[in-house]
């Protein structure tokens, strides 16, 4: 059974990063949101985006409000900040082993992978 996690690293403090909004999106010909969350204290979702029947094979895209997680701790102090919303856009083959797809981000930069 397959699933979708990801979790969110600050670079800038070295530590997880608590309470980022992500939105999670299956990009058909109309986007379908499929999950909206807050990482916890270490910087993950508390469950999977999506797991099982729901998580299929197609093009998905994450959706991380830095800037918000940013403005909440003064971090940036700028307005607007450089990163505001970061999209990473996928795609999904094959749905039935645990993909991870996490962030590591700073005010300023941000990079990602695929896990497992």
């Amino acid at each position: 059974m397959g699933r979708l996690t990801t979790h969110v690293l600050d670079l800038s403090t070295g530590r997880p990063a608590e309470a980022v909004a992500i939105e999670l999106w299956r990009m058909d010909a109309e986007p379908v949101m499929l999950a909206r969350v807050l990482t916890n204290g270490d910087g993950r979702t508390d469950v999977p985006l999506v797991e099982g029947d729901a998580f299929t094979a197609g093009r998905y895209q994450l959706v991380f409000h830095a800037g918000d997680y940013f403005r909440s701790r003064d971090a940036a102090g700028i307005e607007p900040p450089f990163l505001d919303r970061i999209p990473i856009a996928f795609g999904v083959a094959d749905a039935s082993p645990h993909l991870h797809v996490p962030l590591l981000l700073s005010p300023y930069g941000y990079s990602t992978y695929r896990g497992s």
